[in-house]
């Protein structure tokens, strides 16, 4: 099974995807919520956006520096406390004229609830995907069923800017349990979005916020983009969070601010991946070339390594609780373990690796991914350097983001710069040489802490 999407007849001149998450089985809502506006209500929605947009031409040239990922250009930071509110919507497609959208009033009012692919099956993963095509932001929520082999795009909303990282989390303050999807991007601010409700224009809550005198409003949180973000799966409450500005924020949610500040790093802050086991024990990786590993209950100490290159990518074994591999800005990928230290190096791409995770259920298997363009899967043990079962070419140019399905250990999605086709699910037991090294492999279903005893 080869499930490819975005197909596109004529290519924007940018079209790409920088970032995706998938979330597990039996999280979503069967039938999210719907937002019914009017059109005159959608008017006034753009009206009060335009009211707090900016117009000078150093916004706009800080918006086309965005397309490039320049971090550095994205903000005017001279001016940086003067910043009003973020803008959401349809204002981020640059429509001036609310007529024309086409079919818009039927689009926003139109109750197709009886349309069968709406319902969310509990068979269905979700999959969230950051894009960016043309001049537009874009979270489109992917609805995945590996039985029926089927994937399509449930529903998307307009981000106000370029995503960076996506982070799953299913916690509000006041709220029960729910469906929601923290995105870091070229903003300081970071917004966190109800995935159950469709149509939404602004966001169920933001972690941080730029500072205003004539608002008398103080600066919270982070001063530059946001690179990664990490949930923490035993302490609901807590997400941290890493930058361009060198530091990693270890949030209260509850609180709306952060607890803790790391400041240890000498360059941006790249990656950090909180343990699943252990709830105070957060792994980060800069581009200082060194990876840490901080307990959180004393952030005075903390154990480092001095790596090749920039950590890109950073991710725990889930079967082995002391164990971390990290992929480099050269193309290596390096295995460390907290107790002995460096255990192996092997160089997998030729260009920074940009996607890697490791199988929690199918012992030994690795993926990792490339802005060369390559796909591979490795089988490792603990001792040795790993053994390479496949590469292909995904043919999405670029990959800038891979994961493995929390609920299918052999599905894969990833994301990349290929205008005519940039997001692909693939099943990897097609592969033939995957399914010899690993098909008669026994399968383990890893113990999940009790979320209910520390939240």
């Amino acid at each position: 099974m080869d499930l490819e999407e975005n197909e596109l007849s004529e290519p924007n001149s940018i079209n790409f995807i920088p970032c995706l998450k998938w979330v597990k089985k039996g999280v979503a809502k069967a039938n999210p919520e719907k937002v019914q506006l009017t059109k005159e209500e959608l008017i006034q929605v753009i009206k009060d956006a335009k009211s707090k947009l900016k117009t000078t031409e150093n916004a706009e040239g800080s918006a086309e520096g965005s397309s490039s990922m320049n971090v550095e250009n994205e903000f005017d930071l001279e001016n940086y406390d003067e910043d009003d509110d973020e803008t959401y919507g349809l204002e981020q497609l640059g429509i001036q004229n609310i007529m024309e959208v086409p079919n818009l009033e039927e689009n926003l009012t139109d109750d197709d609830s009886d349309n069968a692919d709406d319902i969310i099956q509990p068979a269905d993963n979700l999959i969230l995907v950051g894009k960016v095509e043309g001049d537009a932001s874009i979270l489109e929520v992917y609805v995945y069923n590996e039985n029926e082999g089927s994937l399509y795009c449930h529903h998307d909303l307009f981000l106000p800017s370029f995503p960076l990282c996506i982070e799953w989390l299913d916690y509000e303050p006041g709220n029960n349990k729910g469906n929601y999807c923290a995105i870091g991007s070229m903003s300081p601010v970071i917004d966190i979005w109800d995935v159950d409700v469709v149509n939404c224009l602004e966001p169920a809550y933001h972690l941080g916020q730029k500072a205003s005198r004539k608002k008398g409003r103080e600066h919270i949180g982070h001063t530059d983009a946001v690179l990664d973000l990490s949930w923490n799966p035993s302490y609901h409450h807590v997400l941290a969070s890493a930058s361009v500005d060198q530091t990693i924020l270890l949030w209260d949610i509850d609180e709306g601010k952060p607890s803790s500040k790391i400041e240890v790093f000498q360059e941006k802050v790249q990656c950090i991946k909180w343990h699943k086991l252990e709830a105070y024990t957060l792994l980060a990786g800069g581009c200082d070339n060194t990876v840490r590993v901080f307990d959180c209950r004393n952030l005075e100490s903390h154990l480092s390594w001095t790596i090749d290159g920039e950590a890109e990518r950073i991710c725990w074994n889930p079967l082995e609780p002391y164990m971390f591999f990290v992929g480099t800005s050269n193309g290596s990928v390096q295995c460390i373990d907290c107790r002995n230290g460096p255990m192996w190096s092997m160089k997998a791409h030729e260009k920074e690796v940009t996607g890697m995770s490791i199988s929690g259920q199918c012992p030994g298997l690795l993926v990792t991914a490339s802005t060369d363009g390559m796909f591979k899967v490795w089988d490792f043990k603990q001792e040795n350097q790993p053994a390479l079962i496949e590469e292909r070419n995904l043919k999405l140019e670029g990959v800038h983001c891979l994961e493995l399905c929390p609920d299918s250990p052999f599905v894969i999605a990833a994301g990349g710069d290929n205008k005519m086709n940039n997001f692909k699910v693939l099943n990897l037991t097609s592969i033939e040489q995957v399914e010899a090294a690993f098909g008669s492999r026994p399968l383990i279903q890893l113990e999940v802490a009790n979320d209910e005893s520390t939240n």
